[in-house]
């Protein structure tokens, strides 16, 4: 009898997706909707996740805007009190301030580690807490090729994608024998509403295309089958990995 490919449908489940407003996280909530899972779209803007949420309804997907600030652990506890359980998480929040650290200023430090690292473990933890006796749950950190190498201008930035890969690999560790699995993304530069004023700087683009085997910039469409792949069964063996959608950055 010949094996069966296990099924990318996540038809019966439900997903919440952290930063969907727009960019990756607006991206990975349109593929866990389009393969059957009912999500929860959460973001601050009201506005960016009900345009959200009318558009997936459009289509036939089952979609919830959830109004969330992920600075506060508590309005995290409670948004996945009310709305859980969930099996699949996604943590798509981070920001970045290129600037070489002599002339970082303190409160750049302080917000991107608030951002991009305490927003993650306070995700990752309530994540954890509701897969708990659920027999099954898929966690996803997009972290970044820069959670792998080092780049000038991106030291703190750096720095906090490599938390995000320790994060996932100790986690994966504590969860696992629930069946719950914890894995990161990382993408090389994405072309999306907020970077796209830095490729308008030629100098910039160019410097981003010779560091890639393929020698450009990506798009969100080419996330979305990562999301799709950690989030579904047909991982169902990949816990505390790192996927790499780096256009070969790393391999160098």
């Amino acid at each position: 009898m010949l094996p069966v490919t296990p099924s990318f449908r996540l038809d019966g489940r439900r997903a919440l997706i952290v930063g969907a407003s727009r960019g990756i996280g607006l991206a990975a909530a349109a593929a866990l909707a389009e393969a059957g899972a009912e999500v929860f779209v959460a973001a601050r803007s009201e506005t960016h996740l009900e345009s959200l949420c009318a558009e997936l309804r459009a289509e036939g997907r089952v979609a919830t805007a959830v109004v969330l600030d992920v600075s506060d652990a508590r309005a995290v506890d409670a948004a996945f009190e009310e709305f859980g359980p969930v099996e699949i998480v996604v943590h798509s929040v981070g920001i970045n301030r290129p600037v070489e650290l002599v002339d970082l200023l303190d409160g750049d430090l302080d917000d991107m580690i608030a951002v991009n690292v305490r927003s993650a473990f306070v995700v990752a933890r309530a994540a954890a807490r509701s897969m708990t006796g659920l027999g099954r749950g898929s966690i996803i950190l997009v972290s970044s090729q820069m959670g792998h190498v080092g780049s000038p201008r991106r030291t703190v930035y750096s720095a906090t994608k490599h938390a995000l890969e320790g994060l996932a690999k100790s986690l994966a560790w504590e969860v696992g024998s629930g069946n719950v699995r914890v894995n990161t993304i990382c993408p090389t530069f994405i072309d999306t509403e907020l970077t796209r004023p830095m490729f308008d700087n030629p100098e910039f683009l160019d410097w981003v295309t010779a560091r890639n085997a393929l020698g450009r910039v990506g798009t969100t469409e080419e996330v979305m089958g990562a999301v799709l792949f950690l989030a579904s069964d047909a991982s169902s063996l990949v816990t505390g990995s790192s996927l790499m959608l780096d256009a070969g950055w790393t391999a160098q």
